[in-house]
């Protein structure tokens, strides 16, 4: 089981809006590109699992690329918040070196109580649990490259949502078994917490307005490890009706915070976004970009 790291005690930081910390207002870098959607071949089958063993990942369910304007939110990231849009920006700096995200335990140690005290500033939560991380610094291709592949995680090139409704519980059961049932009666939420680990011009991340995206465009998809254990995400049907935005030239110190989930449900209220890595074709031949990516569960008194 992956370290966990909790963060209980509230001690809330008054955080400056997006633009007061931005003394920079350059033009907008939208980008025309392709965003890589599940293919559904149109039987009723689901998707097919990804298989995760201890070296590698294989995922090889059929996609369909659909031509998209990606926007480039530089000097509005105050209009995006988690439960308008389910993703938002903010500024904070890490104590961290590039170096140091390559060391699982150093991020465990360190970098989890940093994740963990950010989402409570941000969100007031009173209780944060970060549970899991990926560190990505391969190519974009990783996942045609076979055994051994999960060794040098690239970008995933993929519409998705990292928990369903269903995966967001199998999560909450995983890292908190003793209290589940009674966690499940308040309000939790899954947040990914999304940093350049050096600043980003190749295949960056982008994040679709989740309410630009309907329920009926997700598809549960498993995840199967080699205990026999599953997860459960959301692939994504192609949509041009759904919006997508990133930020361009993401620094370390720029922060995205991705809603995966939220047992809330109220009118006009973001329970869940799609993310997707995309290419940039004036990018293409810059170095592969590194990133770091923590994940976090989140609960609250009702």
């Amino acid at each position: 089981m992956a370290t966990t790291v909790t963060v209980e005690a509230v001690r809330l930081v008054e955080v400056p809006k997006y633009h007061e910390r931005n003394d920079r207002n350059p033009k907008p870098h939208d980008v025309s590109t392709f965003i890589n959607y599940y293919r559904d071949p149109g039987d009723g089958t689901p998707p097919m699992p990804i298989r995760i063993s201890d070296k590698t990942v294989k995922n090889e369910r059929p996609t369909i690329a659909q031509r998209t304007i990606i926007h480039d939110i530089t000097g509005e990231e105050d209009k995006y918040t988690l439960d308008a849009n389910g993703f938002q920006f903010c500024r904070r700096e890490t104590q961290l070196q590039a170096a140091d995200f390559h060391d699982a335990d150093k991020v465990q140690t360190d970098y989890y109580p940093e994740s963990a005290q950010l989402l409570k500033d941000i969100t007031g939560a009173p209780r944060v649990v970060v549970f899991d991380h990926k560190t990505r610094s391969g190519p974009s291709n990783w996942h045609k490259l076979g055994e051994g592949n999960r060794q040098t995680r690239g970008p995933l090139l993929r519409a998705h949502v990292d928990q369903s409704y269903d995966g967001a519980e199998l999560i909450l059961r995983k890292y908190s078994p003793d209290d589940a049932d009674e966690l499940m009666k308040r309000r939790y939420q899954i947040i990914n917490i999304w940093r350049p680990v050096k600043t980003i011009y190749k295949d960056p991340l982008a994040v679709a307005d989740a309410s630009s995206v309907p329920d009926s465009d997700l598809l549960a998809a498993a995840i199967v490890y080699p205990s026999g254990k599953k997860d459960e995400t959301w692939t994504m049907l192609p949509n041009a009706a759904n919006r997508w935005y990133f930020k361009y030239a993401q620094r370390p110190d720029e922060v995205l915070l991705i809603k995966c989930f939220d047992s809330l449900e109220r009118d006009g209220l973001a329970r869940r976004v799609p993310h997707s890595a995309f290419e940039d074709p004036e990018m293409k031949d810059r170095e592969d970009r590194e990133s770091i990516e923590t994940r976090a569960l989140l609960f609250y008194k009702d």
